[in-house]
């Protein structure tokens, strides 16, 4: 759309935040003759989702909780219900087989059979983030904690009109193709906002805070912790997503300092890397990348709308292979690093490695720019 045209990458010509929607095609009168059995089989599959959200609260959230004391039996009985609730919603979802695939960053290279992907308490897993249904997936597979970030403020000020360019803007700089989007209108990407800290939430609340904003840290209702606090007390691997909020899925937006002075390798424990991937939408079935929030009950409304949808969808996880991991012990930081300053090594390590194994572009924008999108789509609705 014109009027957020500003908010395409300069470097790549993607716009990261609006809804991908289906292209023109024939499908379409068929799919609107069929919407109202969509609509119809929505609404019974929305009714049954919220129906495990209502158990896995009861169970998880409040019966599981007698076993506290007893940490190892907690964790257990706890990932079996996760486990169960989760694999059900999606299911629910439309999602009937999800491929994984343990992959390595340079095409051509066989990963070790032997290797296990295999989280283990106080482990990261960091990974992309463009809906939450890879929430839900996250939450079948390993269980882990959940953490928001925390930051002073969401009042971003613009970026000059004449501001220099950033010393470095993933993507390319062709001028041609998509590329040539890029004009006088285009948007300077908005300058890093410090992240303050973390908070520790459950999966419900986590569902809940899809494609909003970092929260602030003066609104919380307990201390922000340091990911290193958090990591270390966590009795489960604990899940970072460096975007701060979702995108479109088309591309990665800028990682933000969450990891801070991390020495590379890492030896204190280890890191893992994933990258989702969804298809591009079709007439029966809409995209699963939840990029704006629902001004109801999010994400109830993209909840509804999956589960409308008339085709399975489809998305896939690639895993970096343990041994090319950040933790590895045979990690080369001069494979990554290569020029220019970096306040954060491990995110930009991170976002390359993402980068490679998903096959994705990464863009220069970043949540504060998403701050700016979302005051500018308000005030256009």
């Amino acid at each position: 759309m014109e009027k957020f045209s500003a908010f395409r990458d300069p470097g790549t010509g993607i716009q990261p935040f609006l809804r991908p929607v289906p292209p023109s095609a024939s499908s379409e009168a068929l799919a609107s003759v069929l919407a109202p059995i969509g609509y119809a089989l929505g609404v019974v599959k929305t009714v049954a989702l919220l129906g495990l959200a209502v158990v896995y609260f009861v169970l998880v959230e409040g019966v599981c909780l007698v076993f506290c004391p007893i940490r190892p039996l907690h964790r257990a009985i706890t990932h079996i219900f996760t486990a169960l609730l989760s694999r059900l919603a999606l299911l629910f979802v439309g999602l009937y087989w999800i491929p994984v695939e343990v992959v390595a960053r340079k095409r051509g290279r066989n990963t070790p059979r032997n290797e296990a992907w295999s989280p283990r308490a106080g482990d990261l897993i960091v990974s992309n983030w463009a809906s939450w249904v890879e929430l839900l997936w996250l939450a079948f597979r390993f269980n882990p904690t959940f953490i928001l970030p925390l930051v002073d403020t969401l009042d971003i000020p613009p970026p000059a009109e004449k501001s220099a360019p950033l010393s470095r803007t993933p993507g390319r700089r062709t001028g041609t193709g998509s590329a040539a989007i890029s004009s006088p209108t285009t948007r300077t990407p908005t300058q890093r906002t410090p992240i303050r800290g973390f908070r520790r939430v459950g999966l419900l609340r986590m569902l809940a805070s899809t494609a909003h904003l970092p929260l602030v840290s003066g609104a919380a209702s307990a201390p922000p912790e340091t990911l290193e606090e958090i990591r270390s007390t966590a009795g489960a691997p604990v899940i970072v997503f460096p975007e701060c909020t979702t995108s479109n899925g088309r591309a990665l937006l800028r990682f933000a300092d969450v990891f801070g002075e991390v020495k590379l390798p890492v030896t204190k424990y280890k890191v893992f890397v994933v990258c989702v991937r969804y298809d591009p939408p079709t007439a029966f079935a809409p995209t699963l990348s939840h990029s704006i929030p629902s001004r109801f009950a999010n994400p109830l409304p993209h909840v509804f709308k999956l589960a409308s949808a008339l085709a399975p969808h489809t998305m896939s996880i690639r895993l970096l292979s343990p041994s090319e991991s950040p933790s590895s012990g045979s990690f080369l930081l001069s494979e990554f690093l290569t020029g220019g300053t970096y306040t954060d090594e491990l995110a930009e390590c991170c976002a390359a490695l993402m980068a490679q194994i998903g096959r994705v572009k990464r863009v220069g924008l970043g949540w504060e720019d998403k701050a700016a999108f979302l005051n500018l789509y308000k005030g256009k609705r």
